[in-house]
């Protein structure tokens, strides 16, 4: 039977089933609902088939793992021959703590290390700085100079743990600072393997810890593909990141424009720079949210990796497989975890993490219970982590590669994301590309528009969130909360005065003068910074001798 003559045949009895079955049983029993929507609103029909799916294309969409468009996932076998890389978030207090809580994970398991800074190193400021008054080692470690960066990976071998770091505007400085300890512990930069966040337009939309204005910030992250693919070529030197553009409310299919269209962004400004896109294009990565609704997050990921494999392709010319490939890391949604019985929490977690792990993620941080009250206790973290193996090695998800390929409602969910992300990026296209979209408030109006009808929806109780406006109880009590010791902030700022009497003030004088005078030319920048890293000058120093070159970001603010 000819495809055709299929879809016809299956037109004619799914007409007789919507007729005389569907609609004369939900004329005698209703449905719960008027409609029925995914998380990004879109609307869900009943039943789907071969109707809503464009099999006739099956190479042309889906393929196979390991080969263009990467549908059905990067590697030819998947989880069966390697599990993705289980990651745990964290970072508080002082090097000395979140070295300890580092050890503590690998020690239950955990197979690569995520590492999560204070604001105020994650905004260029020392600890002794009045802008990180009350803010020190709250969100995350501080780091001000290589000698806390070498407490904060004391024992833990870096040949052969694999580490991402969440740090942006500063991300060349903390760079330099893992190198530099990594050749303390005898390890060369060519072996040291991981990934920097490194995405400051995602900064300017969604999370706000940028530092310098666009323009100097696109060149410290050329310079950083430029270094890298030529001296530490293990390393992803960016994780473009949708994650927190979902944190700040957006859909399922702006999560996925809006994080390629920065992705386009970054490409064309190394191309720009002179780079050949399939030198640097491997070493890409991107970081994507795990939300709520499974399956319209498995549809996510695979739309995301499709579409991309296009655009590297087509509109980039790359010619290598791994510079079409999207690698991607998940996080569970921050977003959806209540402080209301927060061992719901555990539940959300799991659902997401079967969403990540359908979807064909590389590697997985799950959120802890308590995170919307604190940073997480150790029990709570292991929780967590005890999700991924339980999904792991107990669930069979990772038996086989892409199961719920096929699935007529999950196909037509990837090519409806697939198609409404390519329309974004059309439309930022046509602004003037991502830049010009994130200054003229595109992006941002989009997202606020998304997070503003969800959160009317969940008011008026058309979308439940149980324990918050269903299922509530009364006379909540959470105890066993992270508390951190507001002791901190001195000493981490007696260490740092410590380490600028030990230091050689007058190399560090001299270090900094010359990245200055580098910062004002054309050069690449990281080996100055890797210098002065190297002669103990902290972040502060190195961030304010580039402000003194670059000035600071000031967003408009349009009301």
């Amino acid at each position: 039977m000819s495809f055709q003559n299929l879809k016809k045949k299956v037109q004619e009895s799914y007409s007789n089933w919507a007729k005389n079955i569907y609609q004369k049983t939900i004329l005698k029993f209703p449905e719960r609902q008027k409609e029925f929507t995914t998380q990004s609103f879109k609307p869900v029909k009943a039943l789907y088939t071969p109707l809503d799916n464009e099999l006739e294309n099956y190479d042309e969409k889906l393929g196979y793992p390991g080969l263009y468009p990467f549908t059905r996932g990067i590697q030819p076998t998947m989880y069966r021959g390697r599990l993705w890389t289980m990651r745990q978030y964290a970072g508080f207090g002082t090097a000395k703590e979140s070295n300890e809580r580092y050890r503590y994970l690998l020690a239950q398991g955990q197979s690569g290390l995520s590492v999560a800074f204070d604001l105020p190193t994650q905004i260029g400021f020392d600890s002794d700085d009045p802008m990180a008054l009350g803010e020190v080692g709250k969100v995350g470690v501080a780091i001000d100079t290589l000698a806390d960066m070498e407490i904060l990976f004391d024992q833990i071998p870096i040949d052969k743990v694999s580490t991402s770091m969440t740090i942006n505007a500063p991300a060349a400085i903390l760079l330099a600072m893992y190198i530099a300890v990594a050749e303390k512990q005898g390890v060369s930069k060519e072996k040291i393997s991981g990934t920097i966040q490194n995405d400051i337009l995602k900064e300017y939309i969604a999370r706000g810890t940028y530092i310098f204005p666009p323009k100097p910030s696109m060149r410290l992250i050329t310079n950083i593909f430029e270094f890298c693919s030529k001296e530490v070529p293990r390393w992803n030197t960016i994780s473009i990141s949708g994650y927190h553009i979902r944190e700040a409310g957006s859909t399922a299919a702006q999560e996925v424009g809006f994080t390629l269209a920065d992705g386009i962004a970054y490409v064309e400004a190394a191309i720009q720079a002179g780079l050949d896109v399939d030198e640097f294009a491997g070493q890409l990565s991107f970081f994507f949210n795990a939300h709520n609704d499974l399956l319209e997050e498995v549809a996510k990921y695979r739309a995301a990796r499709r579409l991309w494999a296009k655009i590297m392709k087509v509109k980039f010319c790359a010619k290598k497989d791994k510079s079409q490939m999207l690698r991607f890391h998940t996080q569970t949604a921050g977003s959806s975890l209540t402080a209301q019985q927060i061992d719901n929490n555990i539940i959300r977690v799991t659902i997401q993490t079967l969403a990540a792990v359908l979807g064909g993620t590389q590697s997985l941080h799950t959120n802890s219970r308590d995170e919307a009250l604190a940073l997480p206790t150790e029990d709570s973290v292991k929780i967590a982590l005890r999700t991924q193996h339980i999904v792991a090695h107990e669930s069979g998800l990772a038996n086989t590669i892409d199961p719920l390929a096929g699935s007529f409602y999950l196909e037509a969910l990837t090519n409806q994301i697939e198609k409404e992300a390519e329309e974004y990026i059309k439309k930022i296209d046509s602004i003037g590309g991502m830049s010009t979209a994130i200054e003229s408030g595109y992006v941002q109006t989009e997202i606020q528009k998304s997070a503003y009808q969800f959160q009317k929806e969940v008011e008026r109780g058309e979308r439940i969130v149980v324990g918050v406006n269903k299922f509530k109880e009364n006379d909540e009590y959470v105890g066993n909360l992270l508390k951190i010791d507001e002791a901190i902030q001195q000493e981490q700022i007696v260490l740092l005065n410590k380490v600028r009497a030990l230091r050689n003030n007058e190399e560090v004088k001299l270090k900094l003068n010359t990245l200055k005078e580098a910062a004002e030319g054309t050069a690449n920048l990281i080996p100055f910074i890797l210098d002065a890293v190297k002669s103990y000058s902290s972040i502060g120093e190195i961030c304010g001798t580039l402000r003194s070159v670059f000035g600071e970001y000031k967003e408009q603010v349009t009301i």
